[in-house]
């Protein structure tokens, strides 16, 4: 079973709505020192536990950045038979949520890989290091990592629906479109209470860090923070079910 920790990172993703610097600054719904903690659930079992951390990073050109940080660990019963012990990390201008810098360590049973991609949106490629070996490759503008692009929704979607909007990410060494759709607004229910959330799919058209491929469903949180509280996609057998266990909204940065 390929495991499922991408849907708490690269699920929610979109690129191009019209903002001003204002706009990124008022109620920034990302804020340092914020980490939520999910519970990854497989027909019923625990199958583990993800964790992501925003963290204040260096300056760089006099712009301010964050480090995303986001752990993987598959639970005790998993482990016995499936092993996942998974770090990516996304270094972002602070303002735009642009990625600088993302580094992936990937360990999953017998897979064991280690990437490295340092952007460079100016000359429109990317210098991606797999295992070792060194590529540069070009890209899109706008575009971004399957990391970086889950918290510049969570600042600049509008939460309405009807819209639609597609985006260019970069992912093992390839360039993809994905789209995401606000599909509705309901009430839902878990460790949090109940709270409104809009609902969103988005449509991927290829594997995610630690997904299989097939569209997923999230549920954001529609306040002023916009945390992902629920995500779920269909696998072969079942479902995955990300639930929010930590970091819960209206009660701090983190728990």
């Amino acid at each position: 079973m390929q495991f499922l920790i991408g849907l708490v990172t690269a699920v929610l993703v979109g690129y191009g709505w019209p903002c001003s610097a204002a706009d990124l600054t008022a109620t920034p719904a990302v804020q340092t020192g914020e980490r939520l903690t999910y519970e990854i659930a497989w027909l019923n079992i625990l199958a583990g536990t993800a964790v992501m951390e925003v963290v204040d990073g260096q300056s760089s050109g006099g712009n301010g950045q964050l480090r995303l940080v986001t752990t993987a660990r598959s639970s005790p019963k998993v482990t016995m038979f499936y092993p996942v012990d998974n770090r990516v990390e996304s270094l972002v201008d602070s303002q735009s949520f642009q990625s600088e810098r993302m580094t992936f360590r990937r360990r999953e049973g017998k897979r064991k890989n280690d990437f490295d991609y340092t952007f460079h949106h100016q000359e429109g490629t990317v210098t991606a290091v797999k295992d070792g070996v060194t590529e540069t490759l070009p890209i899109p503008p706008g575009t971004l990592d399957p990391i970086s692009c889950l918290y510049y929704v969570r600042s600049l979607l509008p939460m309405k629906p009807g819209t639609s909007q597609s985006l260019n990410v970069h992912h093992d060494k390839k360039n993809y479109k994905l789209e995401v759709r606000v599909e509705g607004m309901e009430t839902i229910e878990g460790s949090w209470g109940k709270m409104e959330a809009a609902r969103l799919l988005v449509v991927m058209p290829f594997q995610g860090i630690f997904l299989n491929q097939g569209n997923i469903r999230v549920w954001m949180a529609n306040d002023n923070r916009r945390i992902p509280l629920r995500m779920k996609a269909k696998v072969i057998i079942g479902s995955i079910v990300a639930d929010l266990v930590g970091g819960f909204p209206g009660s701090g940065l983190s728990k």
